[in-house]
Formats: structure tokens, C-alpha cells, sequence
């Protein structure tokens, strides 16, 4: 029997209980028309900006103007090593070495980058494992590589989820790999899914692809900040994420690149090359040719020096979760999600369906729900309460209760006006 309670009463104790609730002050939470705060559930989409993160930039942009370039090796933080202060926390929160992890560029293009590194077609061995719906920047991705390298557009193999049903077995995944893997050169797939919310078997998925001879990946966007993740240990060969959503870096933010070790320490591992990836002794050295020779670890895929200002936001949230510790927060989203399922519930599935797995090992804390012909115009009517989701077209409500700054009270909030609206049309 489900311990929770569908009180406004009972959702409130939760809130004063709460050990991360000193979190949600470290945040600037949107204000309505009449200067209520609002009840924020698109953080899977554009996290809340962290406090902190005005001060980190003023920082830098004082640096600036005081110091001008001496600011790349003078200064609180100098610019020239600012990236470093950011791997470890990184590394920390995808289960990685801070070798092998790196914030670069933006998602799609350290995509591209890795695309050119570990899409290796050969004969035979020349598809791509992708989601059936994939994020449609990934799918512009891969199939620009098949283009440019002259691999039919068939290359990609979608992975589709049975008949009736919308999400991803595991079973199914690895079924593929076994039956057809002599044929995938990579399997590429959103580690949560960001229509469904369905959070994959990484480790199995993985572990699937290494026995059929694939070199896999991840897109993280859904998943870094948001789920446990053991990127080395899985031994997965590349990742990728943005950190503007679950890691709170803002608009634009910079993105972050995993690539593990035994690829890292490897020179010859093809790639594309820029100044910022090469041996810091000869990096500013101007030969003709040119002699790349890349920095050990992730770092040899850098191309430009850091951008100072869309990084200095990241440092701002990354301390906040090194305060409060992903486990913790983990364990306070599996509980929040788990009474936005509660409630929602309660509501009836004749008016409100659960696309998102129920099992809490299986998603992050976004629920999608599903709701014919009414997503749309509710997702108004909630901002109209107050209330921020949103909507994937054609059917589908967004909700994610962000363990840093949404409360208990917030989700029985939305599941008050949803009952309402729903019973009203």
C-alpha cells in the first residue's frame, strides 16, 4: 500500500521534513502575474538559474575589464585552466574518471565530433542503432555523417518498441545486437528518452553492444544531473550532454563530452582537430604542416578555448549539487516522482494515461502524460494556475519535478488543477 497521502496537509509535512529543502533557496524561482512564485515543472527542458550563477559571471566579467587578457593567467580563476575547475564535479556526476570528461561546445557539435571518431563504417558493419523517434538534432546528426560519408540512409536501424506498445525493452535491445550486430557500426540512443521519460538499461545495453563488436553511446541531455550514471564502469565508449536542463547552467549553456579512457590514452583515434585539443607545450607553436599531437584523455577533443562566460553559470550549479550530493537528491526524486504518479493516478487513466515507466529505476523524474486531443490547451490552462510544464506534440504533458527546487506541495498543487480541468472537459 502506497505510503503516500492525498492531502495538501500531508504534502506539506513533507516539505518541512525535507533535508534538501534549503536547496530550492538557492534558486531563482519565476514569479507569476500577481508575484506568486510558480510552480516550475520544465526544468527537462530550461533549469532554474542557480543564485549563485549572477555572481560567478559578474566575476569574470570584472576580471575582464580590470585585467583584460591578463586574464587568462591572472584573476580569481584564469581563464587558461577554467575548464579544469569544472571535470571533476563533471566526472562525479556521470560515473567517470575526470580524464574522461570534459564541458566543450554544445551537444549536437560534440556529437559531431564523436561521430567522426566512433562512427567507423566498414563493409558490411556500416549501420547505426537509433531510437525509432530519436531527439531530432541527433537524427539530423547521424544521418548528415551517412551523407557526407556516402552510406545509404537505410544505414540507420531503428529500434522499435513492440507492437502496442511505446516503450523499450531491454530484451529487445539485446536480441537485436545478438541477431544483427555483425551489421551496427554504433549504437546511438538517448539514455532517457526525452518524449517518454523512459530512462534505458545503460550497463545492459552496453555490455550487449561490446559483445557484438558496436561501439555505443549516449546521449545524456535527460540524464546527466537527473539519474545515477557509471559511464567508466559501464565501459561505454562516448557520451554526450547539454547543461542547460537538469545541470542548470542556463540558456545556451556549455555542453559536456565523456570519452572513456582506453580511447582517451589512444593518439590515433581519428578525430577533428583544434589548438585547444593539442600538447599545451606546442600548442602555440605555428609549424607548416602542422604535427597534432593530442592532449591525453577527453581533452584531446577540445577545439577553442573555453567559453568563459557560458561555463562560469556551470560552476554556480555544479557546487550546489556537490553540496547536496547526488544520492540524496536521487532518493528525494524517486519520492517527489513517485507522488506526482500517486496523484495523477487518482485522477483516472480515463482522463489522464502514464506514458513513463512506473518502475522508479526506469525514468528520471519526468512523467509524461497522456492525454488525447487536450495536451495543448491544458498545459495553458495550468500556466493560467501558475503552473509551467509542457507539451510534445501530438498528446503528450511534460512534468518534472526537480528534486533541487520543486516541493511536494508544487506537485499536489498541478494534480489539483489537472483533476480540476480534466473533470471540467
Amino acid at each position: 500500500m502506497s505510503s503516500y497521502q492525498p492531502e495538501e496537509a500531508w504534502a506539506l509535512e513533507q516539505d518541512r521534513a525535507d533535508p534538501l529543502a534549503w536547496c530550492r533557496a538557492e534558486f531563482a524561482v519565476p514569479a507569476g502575474a500577481r508575484g506568486e512564485p510558480l510552480a516550475y515543472f520544465s526544468g527537462n527542458s530550461l533549469g532554474l538559474m542557480p543564485k549563485a550563477a549572477r555572481a560567478e559571471v559578474t566575476q569574470e566579467l570584472d576580471d575582464w575589464a580590470r585585467l583584460g587578457v591578463e586574464g587568462h593567467f591572472a584573476g580569481r580563476a584564469p581563464w587558461y585552466s577554467y575548464s579544469e575547475r569544472l571535470r571533476e564535479p563533471l566526472a562525479r556526476l556521470v560515473g567517470a574518471l575526470p580524464g574522461e570528461v570534459v564541458a566543450m561546445n554544445s551537444l549536437t557539435v560534440n556529437l559531431h565530433l564523436m561521430l567522426v571518431s566512433f562512427y567507423r563504417p566498414s563493409g558490411k558493419r556500416n549501420k547505426v542503432l537509433l531510437e525509432q523517434t530519436p531527439f531530432p538534432s541527433d537524427a539530423y546528426a547521424v544521418a548528415s555523417h551517412l551523407a557526407t560519408r556516402g552510406v545509404p540512409a537505410d544505414a540507420v536501424l531503428p529500434a522499435r518498441p513492440r507492437a502496442g506498445e511505446r516503450l523499450l525493452r531491454t530484451d529487445d535491445l539485446e536480441a537485436l545486437l545478438a541477431e544483427r550486430g555483425n551489421e551496427i557500426a554504433l549504437v546511438w540512443l538517448g539514455a532517457v528518452d526525452y518524449y517518454t521519460g523512459q530512462l534505458l538499461e545503460l550497463q545492459r545495453i552496453a555490455a550487449a553492444a561490446r559483445r557484438a563488436g558496436c561501439l555505443v553511446g549516449f546521449d545524456l541531455a535527460h540524464a546527466a544531473g537527473n539519474v545515477p550514471l557509471q559511464l567508466h564502469d559501464w565501459e561505454v565508449d562516448f557520451a554526450v550532454w547539454c547543461s542547460y536542463k537538469y545541470l542548470n547552467a542556463g540558456p545556451g549553456a556549455v555542453g559536456g563530452c565523456y570519452v572513456h579512457q582506453r580511447h582517451g590514452q589512444d593518439p590515433s583515434v581519428p578525430r577533428y582537430a583544434g589548438w585547444w585539443g593539442n600538447d599545451p607545450e606546442t600548442r602555440f607553436e605555428m609549424r607548416i604542416p602542422p604535427e597534432f599531437v593530442p592532449v591525453p584523455g577527453v581533452a584531446g577533443w577540445q577545439l577553442s578555448n573555453p567559453s568563459i562566460l557560458a561555463m562560469a553559470p556551470l560552476v554556480a550549479a555544479l557546487g550546489i549539487f556537490e553540496r547536496a550530493g547526488l544520492p540524496a537528491l536521487r532518493a528525494k526524486s524517486e519520492r517527489l516522482t513517485g507522488y506526482l504518479e500517486f496523484l495523477t493516478d487518482r485522477i483516472g487513466p480515463e482522463r489522464v494515461e502514464l506514458l513513463t515507466p512506473r518502475d522508479p529505476t526506469a525514468r528520471g523524474c519526468q512523467l509524461s502524460l497522456l492525454v488525447p486531443g487536450k495536451a495543448a490547451p491544458l498545459v495553458l490552462a495550468l500556466r493560467e494556475r501558475g503552473i509551467v510544464t509542457d507539451y510534445r506534440g501530438p498528446d503528450v504533458i511534460r512534468v518534472a519535478p526537480v528534486p533541487l527546487y520543486n516541493t511536494f506541495h508544487e506537485v499536489w498543487r498541478f494534480a489539483r488543477a489537472l483533476q480540476e480541468l480534466r473533470r471540467a472537459g
